[in-house]
């Protein structure tokens, strides 16, 4: 076989490297039938072959050892091949190179954690018998001696990990060596740190002072990575020096013991020993006594300080103050899951399994992201938070464990156990490969082929001759977080479900209290409740409940993910009941998760959408596509209500299903906007195009009703102004509007005044008044004409004529500026047309004086002080308050009373479309005018999501926090992050109010 083929069969990727080191003078003479043998055994025989070179070079006496029968080579080879970190170590320290003369075993045993803390020591020419050892040496000497004891224990950990016959098998015994080796370098660390105080204290003092070395996360929980920061609480004991004295010493071994682990000096740095957190974090103190520890836990810890603890375990240090800390902290663990707090805790633990993973590395992610390992950590923990209470046999510290003790428990079904206990190992297992190669902090899946090839063989078994390709690696890891996924809900939810249903099962059932503890932790607030509306879903043997048994834990936890889960769960059971059966229903369900998901969401966060889903549950058919949701324009609309009419043409009727229509169309735009395929200036379009349609139905209705016993005299015209002319509307917006009219030929102008008057009251009363039976969930669309002429003290509604000799005689200048909003929205075009050459010489005014400019300001002034209403908070008013949406509608229609008529493109009802050519203008600065535009819409939006999330119309930016909240997603905020919106609202409005007072007052 020629040299190439060989190097191709034994695993290399870089021939022509390969060919270069193995012709090395080092290895001249060797057996290369040898060489050979033992480089297929490694996971990367390039990298392999490159350290053994350089270490023969280096030392020699390795050629035997490296041309020695496949049996006796074998962990040199294989740990060469897994780590190139390893490789530089034993070139810088040749000296460690008999950790390969051992024999490798199938099943190796842990090393004992005394022996690994003695050796540590010992390196550091410390007494490992002392109660406080202290070193015999410091400074960068000790550093180097300490580190390297400690990597020398990384290599004979190495040696048993890469000829262990079953990695998965030997994995938690990986970690818990690893925690062990971290526990002794920190105790070799604190006996130097011992020896290097005391030449600033006296030998006294410092040995009065005891600090326990308390191990938090992975490193506590006996679970550590091969490369990984060391969480710790540092814990003292003052003996009988005051406390602050002995908090000086406390401070100073603790940071020395930092400075020996990992500060500069001739062998590298371990790791970062990080000690934020400890009470009060970054901010506290990093040592406290125990007392203190005591006092700030029962005062002032938060939830999340709690759940921190359940992997606190006394690592280096005083054993005696460490047992006495873990004893005084153990009750408030497990207490926790009762605290205030608490679900909003485990709502920030389900965020960190996704948050802040950068684009460009989430599909690499093997800790974070969906079915990660962070994934299984959380799903665990919070059982355990959940149910240890009550059970002590769930209280422990790693999770392979924990998962063991939860199926022996009965809380996770055993099949479901067991793979997931599978899926940690190999996720864990892929984590741990990854760091040995460079020992680097990662838990990215590499991208290089080369690197994934060398990965794929190092997941397996020694006995294995497989090299599988990249391609079989990549496709197991998916399979496994996918499996991640679907047991996190399997494992979760189907224990609640088999003791909603009362199925006699082999898996997990729950008893009635600890299902309901389950839901309380993830935000029921009423879990009774929500068992009952489990069990109504559940019971029984039909196949709408055994779809639902099957679908529940997904969509349990996707509930769980809004706002109000309870009030979720309570519409998703009667949009359930309501659809019964229906096989495109249950199959929606089933085969679209999308749809499924969308439906969670919307049931969850909007009080709005679900009432109207639970009145018209049909309309659950348009989640599973995009293009159901689209809204349908006017003209659409419009050519469904005349037909609708055509054979309706009895009033009630009619009426009744042209208010269903626009009921129905709300819906869809809701839905759409909450799936995020619609801007907040498509929403007010689309919800003016269904107004307007209802309006012109009722319009057509009400004629037909006035002229059932006569002609029709008069042409009609409904306009519309204020936010409806400008199509700038949100879910709660009435129809401000004005009614025209112009009699038709051979009728006189009382006759058709007296028509038309009765025309509008029938259109007002047609959209609102109660129909028999009642349209449920109806927002009712309320017509107010209080903009028109004389305003209330005027005619509700006037002829052309009367309009033109109102404004030639008498009009004011706010009357002019509500014209500026004025858009004709129903009745007769060529009325519609001859209004507008009315209105556009008064609203776009050749020129404005300045007594008109004045008294615009003098009104904004008086609304401003007379209309908001007392006690409101002027910077949470959406509408009136400071930079809201008055502010910036009024600047827009004075530039538009003052500039108008020379600059058509001002000449739009438009509130963005007018920022838009003020700036273009140069009436505004580009910055100022995008500044107003951000600012008006994010208080429509906000205005909007009032209405969502409770189906209540408010111009309040929400105080209460789980308002706040809603209001906050609604709006695009990441969940938790309701104070982003109101830090953002107060901070846009209050720029825009200085933009508003420097462009209208002019100050």
């Amino acid at each position: 076989m020629s040299l190439a083929r060989r190097l191709i069969s034994a695993g290399f990727s870089d021939l022509e490297k390969g060919e270069r080191f193995l012709a090395a003078p080092e290895l001249v003479g060797l057996d290369p039938d040898r060489i050979f043998a033992g480089l297929q055994l490694a996971a990367n025989p390039d990298t392999a072959l490159q350290s053994l070179v350089r270490l023969i070079e280096k030392h020699p006496g390795l050629r035997e050892l490296a041309a020695a029968d496949p049996e006796i080579s074998e962990p040199l080879y294989r740990v060469l091949g897994a780590s190139e970190a390893l490789g530089e170590f034993l070139i810088r320290h040749p000296e460690h190179l008999d950790a390969f003369e051992v024999t490798a075993s199938p099943e190796p045993l842990q090393a004992d954690p005394e022996q690994l803390r003695s050796v540590l020591l010992k390196s550091v020419r410390a007494e490992p018998a002392s109660a406080r050892p202290v070193a015999g040496m410091t400074g960068t000497e000790a550093y180097a001696a300490l580190r390297s004891a400690y990597r020398r224990g990384v290599v004979d950990l190495a040696v048993k990990d890469m000829c262990a016959a079953d990695p998965l098998d030997f994995m938690p015994a990986v970690g818990a060596e690893l925690a062990d080796l971290a526990g002794a370098a920190i105790e070799a660390a604190l006996a130097v740190s011992r020896a290097e105080a005391a030449e600033h204290f006296s030998a006294g003092e410092v040995a009065a002072v005891g600090l326990a070395v308390i191990g938090m996360g992975k490193c506590g929980a006996r679970e550590l990575n091969y490369i990984s920061d060391v969480d710790v609480i540092y814990v003292i004991d003052a003996g009988d020096l005051d406390d602050a004295r002995a908090n000086t010493i406390g401070t100073a071994l603790a940071a020395g013991i930092s400075r020996a682990i990992s500060s500069v000096a001739r062998e590298p740095g371990l790791w970062e020993v990080d000690a934020n957190l400890r009470p009060e974090g970054k901010s506290g103190p990093l040592v406290r006594t125990l007392a203190s520890h005591e006092s700030y836990y029962a005062r002032w810890a938060e939830s999340w300080e709690f759940q921190a603890l359940l992997k606190a375990r006394t690592i280096a240090g005083d054993r005696d103050l460490g047992e006495r800390y873990e004893k005084a902290v153990a009750p408030l663990i497990w207490s926790s899951a009762g605290r205030e707090g608490f679900v909003e805790s485990v709502q920030a633990m389900r965020r960190r399994v996704t948050e802040h993973i950068p684009a460009a590395e989430e599909q690499r992610q093997i800790k974070l992201g969906r079915g990660g390992l962070r994934d299984v950590e959380f799903t665990v923990q919070l059982l355990q938070l959940v149910h240890g209470k009550s059970d002590e046999t769930l209280r422990r510290r790693d999770t392979t464990a924990a998962i063991a003790a939860l199926s022996a428990g009965g809380y996770i079904g055993r099949t479901d156990a067991a793979a997931f206990d599978h899926a940690y190992r190999y996720l864990r297992l892929l984590e741990h490969r990854i760091q040995l190669f460079q020992l680097r902090r990662t838990h990215l899946m590499p991208v290089g082929e080369a690197a994934q090839r060398a990965l794929a063989k190092a997941v397996l078994s020694p006995f294995s001759n497989d090299r599988p390709p990249p391609a079989s690696l990549l496709a197991t890891w998916q399979k496994t977080k996918r499996s991640v996924r679907e047991l996190h809900e399997r494992i979760f939810y189907r224990p609640l479900l088999n003791t909603a249903a009362k199925l006699s099962s082999e898996d997990a059932r729950l008893t009635p209290e600890a299902a309901q503890g389950r839901l309380a932790a993830l935000g029921y607030r009423d879990p009774q409740g929500a068992m009952r509306h489990i069990e109504a879903l559940t019971a029984g043997v039909s196949r709408r409940a055994a779809l639902q048994r099957q679908l529940l834990p997904i969509l349990l936890d996707w509930l769980a993910e809004g706002v109000d889960p309870d009030a979720g769960l309570l519409a998703f059971r009667r949009v359930s009941e309501a659809l019964g059966t229906t096989h495109w229903y249950l199959g929606m369900l089933r085969d679209s998760t999308a749809a499924a998901e969308r439906l969670c969401h919307v049931l969850s966060n909007s009080r709005l959408i679900a009432d109207l889903l639970e009145v018209s549950p049909e309309s659950v058919a348009w989640l599973g596509t995009n293009k159901d949701l689209v809204p349908l324009n006017f003209e659409a609309q419009w050519q469904e209500i005349t037909a609708k009419m055509s054979r309706h043409p009895d009033p009630e009727n009619a009426m009744r299903l042209i208010r269903l229509i626009r009921r129905r169309e709300i819906l869809r735009i809701a839905i759409a906007d909450s799936a995020g395929l619609l801007n907040q200036d498509q929403v007010g379009a689309a919800l003016a195009d269904t107004d307007r349609a209802a309006v012109l139905g009722a319009l057509r209705v009400a004629e037909g009703i006035v002229t059932a016993k006569g002609p029709l005299k008069t042409a009609m015209l409904v306009v519309a102004m204020g936010r409806q002319g400008g199509r700038e509307i949100g879910y709660g917006s009435d129809a401000d509007v004005m009614y025209v009219h112009r009699a038709l030929p051979g009728y006189t102008d009382d006759e058709a005044q007296d028509q038309a008057a009765r025309i509008v009251a029938k259109v007002s009363s047609l959209l609102t008044q109660p129909l028999k039976p009642a349209i449920m969930a109806e927002r009712v669309l309320q017509m107010d004409a209080d903009l028109r002429p004389e305003g209330k003290n005027g005619a509700m509604v006037r002829s052309l004529d009367s309009f033109a000799e109102y404004y030639r005689r008498w009009s004011l200048i706010w009357e002019a500026q509500a014209l500026l909003r004025a858009r004709p929205m129903a009745g007769d075009d060529a009325l519609a047309e001859d209004f507008l050459s009315l209105i556009d010489p008064i609203r776009y005014p050749a020129s404005i004086s300045e007594q008109d400019v004045r008294e615009v300001r003098r009104v904004k002034a008086r609304v401003e002080s007379e209309r908001l209403p007392r006690g409101a908070d002027p910077a949470r008013h959406l509408k009136l308050g400071r930079g809201g949406l008055s502010d910036v509608e009024w600047l827009v229609q004075l530039l538009q009373l003052q500039h108008a008529a020379k600059h058509p493109e001002l000449r739009t009802t438009s509130t963005v479309e007018a920022l838009d050519a003020a700036a273009s203008l140069n009436l505004l600065t580009a910055a100022d005018a995008k500044l107003l535009a951000e600012a008006w819409r994010l208080a429509s939006r906000i205005r909007s999501a009032n209405v969502i999330w409770s189906g209540r119309a408010s111009d309040l930016l929400p105080s209460a926090r789980g308002d706040l909240e809603a209001v906050a997603r609604w709006c695009g905020y990441e969940p938790g992050h309701a104070a982003a919106l109101e830090e953002d609202y107060l901070r846009l409005s209050r720029r825009a109010r200085g933009v508003f007072e420097k462009a209208f007052y002019g100050h």
